[in-house]
């Protein structure tokens, strides 16, 4: 039987670049229960927004999203994804560019981004998403001095 919450297999696309292209577009939307039937069905998956709380589980990730989406969808567009795969696990590592409407009119930010998917009995699906503001300006390739590590 179907998950109340999840489309049939067959919407969910063949490969974790499907599913994310999904999960973006449900941020995109505000869709809540899109978004939701995207993750794995597993009590340990894991959700960190910026500067938020790591939220563990269905409904705790739920619970952020809703807040998160409270007033509909934002301009979140992924960008220079930096791709591994490896036995049915994929990591992708990505910018996130965020566009926002202020009273001085159309800004963008940049969220550092990393996506786990695992491969499940009933297709890929995400595991875990964890984001970071970046800097003031689009993150580029690599820096030119040595990174400072925490």
């Amino acid at each position: 039987m179907a998950h109340p919450n999840r489309p049939p297999p067959s919407l969910l696309g063949g490969s974790a670049d499907e599913i994310e292209a999904q999960f973006y577009e449900a941020l995109q939307r505000g869709d809540v229960d899109r978004l939701m039937s995207l993750w794995a069905d597993d009590d340990e998956i894991v959700c960190v927004h910026p500067g938020g709380v790591r939220a563990v589980g269905a409904a705790a990730i739920r619970a952020n999203f809703e807040a998160m989406l409270a007033q509909g969808g934002f301009a979140v567009q992924p960008e220079q994804i930096h791709r591994l795969h490896q036995h049915g696990c994929a990591l992708h590592h990505l910018v996130e560019r965020v566009s926002v409407t202020t009273a001085e009119g159309q800004r963008q930010g940049w969220i550092l981004a990393t996506n786990f998917y695992v491969k499940t009995a009933q297709g890929w699906r995400l595991a875990a998403h964890h984001a970071s503001p970046a800097a003031a300006q689009p993150p580029g390739g690599a820096p030119e001095a040595p990174a400072t590590l925490h």
